[in-house]
C-alpha cells in the first residue's frame, strides 16, 4: 500500500461510515452533502484532461509511472521483437544480433559458465608482481571497454570542432558521485558502509577472494576510491565541457605522469594522435603517485572489484543478485529486477547499440514520420528567430549573435548518418559473457578510431532506439531519435495540432536552450565565449526570478507541506514555457486563426506528455533533486502564462489557469 492510496482509502472509509450512521441534518434537509467540484480546464488543466489516466494508473509501490515511461517501454518491446526476429537473420548485422540475443536468453548456459568469461582477466590481475605492471593491466581493461582508475573517450576538440581528440577525465569510482565519499553527514557515511559491506565484499567474494580476506580487501578498495574521490571534481563541474578541456602534447604525459605510462596506454587503445586533453592534472598527479605508493595487493583488490562490478549484470545469478541488491535496490530504488529479456536487451544496447540502431531505424521510422518531424522542427526554429527579434530583454548585439546561432543550428532526425568503421564483432550462441566482452571491445575500437579524424561527425550521446530529444551544445545541433517519434510525442494518427502541442513544444524546449542562459556560453562558430552582456543577464534573471516565485508557490503532488523548488528548477521551467510559446507560434503560423477545437487539441497533447504517478519516496527524492518540476506543473505552469490557453478554454483572467496579464511571464512571446 502506498502513501498516495491512503487518503483515498480514508475517504472511502468515511463514506461507508456515513452510509451506516445517517446524517440527521442531511435527512432533515432531504439531500446528501454536496460533493466538492472536480478540476476544470480553468482550475487545473493537468488533472482535468488526464483524469481518466490518473484514475486508471495508481501510484506504484516504488518509482514513477509516466507517459514518457510508457514510451520507453514501447521502445523496449520493439527492440526485443527485432532481436527475436534476428535469430533467423537476413543480413550480417542481424546475424550478430541474433547470436548475441540467443546467448543471453540461454540462461542454463549462463549459469553453467559462472565467472568463466572473466577468468583470463582475473588471472592477469593475479599475475601482477610489480607496480610497473599495473598500468598495462589498466590499459588492457580499458581496451575491452572496462574503464578503471580514470575515463578515456573520444570527442570534439573544443578549439577545433572539425576534429576529434582523446579526453582523459575523472572516473574509477564505484559510486556515481564523488560527493558520496567526501560528505560528512550521517546518511552519506551510512551509504559508504553499505557500499563496502553489501557490494564490495560480495563482488570480491565472487571473484575468488576468501571469506576471511574479503573484509580487509574491501577496506583497501574503499581506501583507494576515497583517495580518488578527494581529488575529483563535483558532478556539476565535471559535466561542463569547458572544465574537461585542456590540450596537452602526448609526448609530455610520460614526463608528468611517469608511473601511469600514458603513452603506452594510448598505444594499447590504438591512438596515434599527437595531442590529448587532460584537464584535471591534480587528479592525475595523485593517480600517478598512488601507482608508486600503494602495495600491489591493494591494486589487485581494486582491479578485481571493478572488473567484477562491471560485468556482474551479465554473468550468472549470484553475480546479478549482488549487483541488483546494491545498485538496483539501494541506489536506484527499484522494486524488482527487470525481466530477463529487458536485462539482455540493455546489455546488447550497452555493448552493441549502434548495430541494433540500424535495424530499429529501418523498421520503425517511416519516411512520412521523418518528413513531418523535419517540417515542424524547421517551423519551430523559424518561430524562435521571430521570438529573438521580438525580445524585449535581449540587447541588439545579443539578438544578432542569437540569430546567427539559430540559423547555423543543425537538426538531426532519426539516427546519425555515419558508417561503422570497425569489423563486426565475432559472436556465437555459446557464451553471453564472452559475447559481452567481444562487443564491448568492438564498440571501444569504434570510439578510438574517431581520435585524430576530421571526417566523422560527433557521435550522438543517445542511441536512436532510445526515446530522446536533446540539444547538443558542443555542435549546436538538435538530436531527435527515431524512438521518440511515436505517441505521445508524435502520434501520426492524430490531427496536426497535437503534433505541435507535444513534439513541437519539446523541440521548442531544446532549441530555446541554444540561446538562453545555457546556450550563451558557445557562439555560432562553436567558440566557447559568453556572448551575453550584463544587461542581457539581468534581463534573463529578472524574467526567470518571477517564474521561480510562481513555481515555488505550487504544492508538490503527493507530498504534504512540500512545495516545488522554483529556484532549482528555474531554467528548466523557463525552457518549458519557451517550448510551448514557440510551438504555439509555429502552429498558429501554419494554421492561422485556428478553431477552438484545434487549439484545445494542441494543449491536450502538451498535457498528455507529462502525466505521471509517483511513489512517496520517489516524489520526495524528486522534490529534493530533480531539475524539472513535477508533471502537473510542467503542464499547468507554462499554460497559466499563455493567453492562447485562456482563449481556447474561455478561462477568465486571474483564475488558477490564467494569470492576470501583468503577472504573466514571457520568454519569446
Amino acid at each position: 500500500m502506498t502513501a498516495f492510496a491512503r487518503p483515498t482509502l480514508l475517504a472511502v472509509g468515511i463514506a461507508l461510515l456515513v452510509g451506516i450512521v445517517p446524517d440527521a441534518d442531511a435527512q432533515r434537509r432531504g439531500s446528501a452533502p454536496r460533493t466538492p467540484p472536480g478540476p476544470t480546464a480553468c482550475t487545473d488543466f493537468y488533472s482535468f484532461h488526464n483524469k481518466d489516466w490518473l484514475a486508471a494508473t495508481p501510484a506504484p509501490a516504488r518509482g514513477t509511472v509516466s507517459a514518457l515511461g510508457e514510451l520507453r517501454q514501447l521502445a523496449q518491446r520493439q527492440q526485443i521483437e527485432l532481436l527475436q526476429a534476428a535469430q533467423q537473420p537476413q543480413n550480417d548485422v542481424q546475424r550478430v544480433l541474433g547470436d548475441f540475443w540467443a546467448s543471453g536468453m540461454n540462461e542454463a548456459a549462463v549459469e553453467a559458465e559462472g565467472a568463466q568469461p572473466i577468468a583470463q582477466l582475473l588471472g592477469q590481475i593475479d599475475g601482477i608482481r610489480r607496480v610497473r605492471q599495473i598500468p598495462a593491466v589498466i590499459a588492457g581493461l580499458h581496451q575491452i571497454g572496462i574503464p578503471v582508475l580514470f575515463n578515456f573517450s573520444a570527442d570534439l576538440d573544443l578549439a577545433d570542432p572539425t576534429r576529434h581528440i582523446g579526453y582523459f577525465t575523472q572516473g574509477g569510482l564505484g559510486l556515481p558521485d564523488p560527493a558520496y565519499y567526501t560528505r560528512p553527514d550521517a546518511e552519506s557515511q551510512a551509504l559508504l558502509v553499505r557500499y563496502r559491506d553489501e557490494y564490495i565484499i560480495p563482488i570480491l567474494r565472487l571473484t575468488g577472494v576468501s571469506e576471511e580476506d574479503a573484509a580487509d580487501a574491501a577496506a583497501q578498495v574503499l581506501d583507494l576510491e576515497m583517495r580518488i574521490a578527494q581529488k575529483s571534481r563535483d558532478v556539476l563541474t565535471a559535466r561542463d565541457p569547458k572544465n574537461n578541456y585542456a590540450l596537452a602534447p602526448v609526448r609530455d604525459t610520460d614526463r608528468r605522469y611517469r608511473r601511469l605510462q600514458l603513452t603506452g596506454f594510448l598505444k594499447t587503445q590504438g591512438v596515434e594522435d599527437e595531442n590529448i586533453s587532460l584537464a584535471n592534472p591534480e587528479l592525475f598527479a595523485e593517480l600517478d603517485a598512488l601507482v608508486g605508493a600503494l602495495p600491489v595487493p591493494q591494486w589487485q583488490h581494486y582491479l578485481r572489484f571493478h572488473l567484477g562490478a562491471t560485468v556482474a549484470p551479465y554473468l550468472s545469478q549470484p553475480w546479478r543478485d549482488a549487483d541488483y541488491a546494491f545498485r538496483g535496490q539501494i541506489l536506484r530504488g527499484e522494486a524488482q529486477p527487470d525481466s530477463r529479456e529487458v536485462q539482455v536487451l540493455e546489455a546488447i544496447d550497452r555493448a552493441a547499440g549502434p548495430l541494433l540502431a540500424r535495424e530499429y531505424v529501418a523498421r520503425h521510422l517511416s519516411s512520412g514520420t521523418r518528413a513531418r518531424a523535419e517540417i515542424i522542427a524547421d517551423q519551430v526554429r523559424d518561430a524562435l528567430l521571430d521570438g529573438i527579434e521580438r525580445s524585449s530583454w535581449l540587447s541588439a548585439q545579443a539578438k544578432t549573435e542569437a540569430k546567427a546561432k539559430v540559423e547555423a543550428l543543425r537538426i538531426d532526425i532519426g539516427a546519425p548518418n555515419e558508417d561503422l568503421t570497425a569489423a563486426l564483432p565475432a559472436m556465437d550462441r555459446a557464451s553471453f559473457g564472452t559475447n559481452m566482452l567481444q562487443a564491448s571491445a568492438w564498440r571501444h575500437r569504434e570510439e578510438m578510431q574517431r581520435i585524430g579524424r576530421t571526417d566523422v561527425p560527433r557521435r550522438w550521446d543517445v542511441l536512436p532506439q532510445h526515446p530522446a530529444l536533446a540539444y547538443d551544445i558542443v555542435q549546436n545541433r538538435l538530436l531527435v531519435t527515431a524512438a521518440v517519434l511515436q505517441p505521445p510525442v508524435l502520434d501520426m494518427t492524430r490531427e496536426g495540432p497535437a503534433h505541435y502541442g507535444a513534439y513541437g513544444a519539446l523541440v521548442g524546449h531544446e532549441l530555446g536552450r541554444s540561446v538562453d542562459v545555457r546556450g550563451r556560453a558557445v557562439d555560432a562558430q562553436g567558440e566557447i565565449r559568453d556572448w551575453w552582456s550584463q544587461a542581457d543577464r539581468n534581463g534573463w534573471d529578472g524574467i526567470t526570478s518571477v517564474l521561480a516565485r510562481q513555481y515555488s508557490a505550487f504544492p508538490y503532488p503527493g507530498l504534504t507541506a512540500v512545495s516545488v523548488d522554483g529556484e532549482r528548477t528555474r531554467d528548466e521551467n523557463a525552457a518549458d514555457l519557451a517550448g510551448v510559446e514557440l510551438a504555439w507560434q509555429a502552429f498558429s503560423t501554419a494554421v492561422p486563426d485556428p478553431e477552438e477545437t484545434q487549439a484545445q487539441q494542441f494543449f491536450a497533447a502538451w498535457a498528455e506528455l507529462w502525466r505521471q504517478q509517483s511513489a512517496a519516496f520517489a516524489a520526495t527524492r524528486a522534490a529534493q533533486e530533480a531539475p524539472n518540476a513535477p508533471g502537473q506543473w510542467r503542464v499547468n505552469g507554462p499554460l497559466t502564462n499563455l493567453p492562447a490557453f485562456g482563449a481556447a478554454f474561455s478561462c477568465k483572467a486571474d483564475t488558477p489557469m490564467q494569470r492576470a496579464e501583468d503577472d504573466q511571464v514571457t520568454i519569446w512571446r
